[in-house]
């Protein structure tokens, strides 16, 4: 186990979080919820019919419920009515949407019932996503929602000993100066929470302060003197070649009046290329552990899983969840 990962799993159980799996379907949420119960991370409720539940699974251990049956359906229907009338849906509309477990899910984190949501492992982050936002919407002052990897690398002398955050490697594809510098304001909020350390964040370019001139470089800094002007307070540069970001020797040759470079551990990329190369270059030749995609930016945790998890992902990502619900 990643130091990272054991770290977020002690903050994750002085939380005492209660997560929701919406996924009851799949062997691979029962398996991590024993183990997630076994460890004491988080408190669970499953979204499952009686015929999902493995026979060799301690019921007393989590909360399961059964969204045709449950009583807690016509509660939610009416808040899920509520809330989307608006938007056209109609009651009986409302009545057979909460039937559907992301749905049921997230009205019960809207309620407040529980802390975080986590699912993908059945469903497609497209709907997981939409799910949340169409009910928790973005969290105040958030004018985006994106998503980010915790990259913990090995024997790593770079970064917060090793750990780093990578965005956008998951979700937004072609950010603008505007949108960009809103993932780097978000991401260095989401370091600090999860990692327990303060950010510097790097805004990462082909370009080291000038050092090339071109469209895409031109984004970078535009995204850095936006993201400088709406948090000053955040250690925050660029535009920086990857390099001069994290290595403190070249960081201070080509960037001597930075405040950040040769220290970053939050790295923002230019657009979703960039960060989902990087994210898997780093995983795979660097043997770094990958923690996400995470969001960012919505109301309350939620969380999506790949749809080829196993169930020490679904764990990994329970404990981070939980953590988030603590900060927020």
């Amino acid at each position: 186990m990643s130091s990272f990962l054991a770290k977020t799993i002690d903050r994750a159980r002085a939380a005492n979080k209660q997560v929701i799996l919406p996924e009851g379907c799949d062997a691979r949420t029962w398996e991590a919820a024993a183990r997630v119960t076994a460890q004491g991370i988080a408190r669970l409720t499953i979204l499952a019919s009686p015929s999902d539940i493995p026979a060799e699974f301690d019921q007393s251990s989590v909360t399961i419920i059964d969204p045709a049956t449950s009583m807690l359906k016509d509660e939610l229907a009416e808040a899920l009515f509520e809330l989307r009338q608006a938007k056209g849906l109609t009651r009986e509309q409302a009545d057979e949407l909460i039937l559907e477990p992301l749905y049921f899910a997230a009205m019960m984190v809207k309620r407040g019932m529980v802390d975080g949501m986590v699912a993908g492992a059945v469903n497609a982050t497209s709907a997981v996503l939409r799910c949340a936002l169409q009910i928790l919407k973005t969290a105040p002052g958030t004018k985006l929602v994106s998503s980010y990897f915790i990259m913990d690398v090995p024997n790593c002398e770079y970064g917060a000993d090793g750990v780093f955050l990578y965005a956008d490697c998951g979700l937004v594809e072609n950010p603008d100066a505007q949108a960009l510098s809103e993932i780097a304001i978000s991401s260095a909020g989401s370091f600090e929470a999860l990692v327990g350390q303060q950010a510097q964040v790097a805004m990462l370019s082909y370009s080291t302060y000038g050092s090339a001139k071109s469209e895409l470089t031109e984004k970078v800094v535009e995204a850095t003197r936006l993201a400088k002007e709406k948090r000053p307070d955040i250690a925050l540069d660029g535009e920086l070649q990857l390099d001069a970001a994290i290595v403190q020797a070249i960081g201070a040759s080509k960037a001597p009046d930075s405040t950040v470079a040769g220290k970053a551990n939050v790295l923002i990329f230019p657009d979703l290329n960039s960060g989902n190369i990087a994210y898997k270059l780093t995983e795979r030749l660097a043997k770094a552990e990958a923690y996400g995609p995470i969001t960012q930016g919505i109301a309350a945790p939620v969380n999506d899983l790949s749809r080829g998890c196993s169930a020490d992902d679904i764990l990994g990502v329970i404990a981070i969840t939980a953590v988030q619900a603590a900060g927020q």
